[in-house]
């Protein structure tokens, strides 16, 4: 996302159409966030015998898979709880999030969003936006330091993170970050990303679907305010390399 660095009013991006938010994103978050808190969510990637992303599908309300993971089977996971996938969200265009979209998009040809350009996108989603994970709302917000391309999506209910926040991998076991210390990363834009998520995100949020790791029931904001804790330390997250 070039020089994407405000808080835009929120937009709908739904369909082939996009239409202007009368409330703000954040009025529609809280909207009857009581009803939100139990839904399905399968990491269709859990079973992965090599690296991937975890790869999450909301198959109630509008089937949406949350990026797409790297490893072969993929498709026959989702088919096993949806005939049907409306869209494909995108955090970020690393390798492990993306490899398995064109097999995805060839099998369920749903819509594809993402922040930053890629052959099989139709739709742009940028900062504010609003799209349905689901049978949930969730706000766009740019978190980049990990990827310049790093969005998360917070619902009243959950926060999918991707790769900014995690809340348990190799480095820490209750809240941990993003690396940031391959070319083009960055540890100072991953810190001011992770306090606007703090910023952005509702109270209540019980829910947290990263990118690594395991999910995470409970107060996600604590989660999220540990990793902030450790990378505000600035040390390297994995010391020997």
């Amino acid at each position: 996302m070039s020089g994407q660095t405000g808080h835009t009013s929120g937009r709908r991006v739904d369909g082939s159409t996009r239409r202007p938010v009368v409330r703000t994103a954040d009025a529609r978050l809280k909207r009857d966030a009581r009803h939100l808190w139990n839904m399905d969510v399968t990491n269709v990637t859990a079973d992965a015998e090599t690296f991937t992303c975890n790869a999450y599908l909301a198959p109630e309300g509008s089937p949406t898979l949350v990026d797409a993971g790297s490893v072969d089977g993929v498709v026959d996971v989702v088919r096993e709880h949806t005939d049907d996938l409306d869209r494909v969200v995108l955090t970020h265009q690393h390798g492990d999030h993306v490899e398995q979209l064109d097999a995805v998009v060839d099998v369920f040809d749903p819509d594809v969003y993402a922040d930053d350009d890629h052959p099989l996108r139709t739709h742009e989603i940028t900062d504010g936006d609003v799209v349905t994970v689901g049978t949930e709302e969730c706000e766009v917000v740019y978190t980049p330091g990990h990827a310049d391309d790093h969005v998360s999506f917070v619902s009243a209910a959950s926060l999918f993170s991707g790769d900014v926040v995690v809340h348990d991998d190799g480095a820490f076991d209750y809240g941990s970050f993003g690396r940031t210390d391959y070319p083009g990363q960055s540890r100072e834009r991953l810190i001011e990303s992770i306090r606007t998520l703090l910023e952005r995100m509702p109270d209540g949020v019980e829910r947290m679907y990263s990118g690594h790791g395991s999910v995470f029931h409970g107060d996600v904001r604590d989660v999220v305010e540990t990793a902030l804790s450790r990378a505000e330390q600035r040390e390297p997250k994995y010391p020997d390399g």
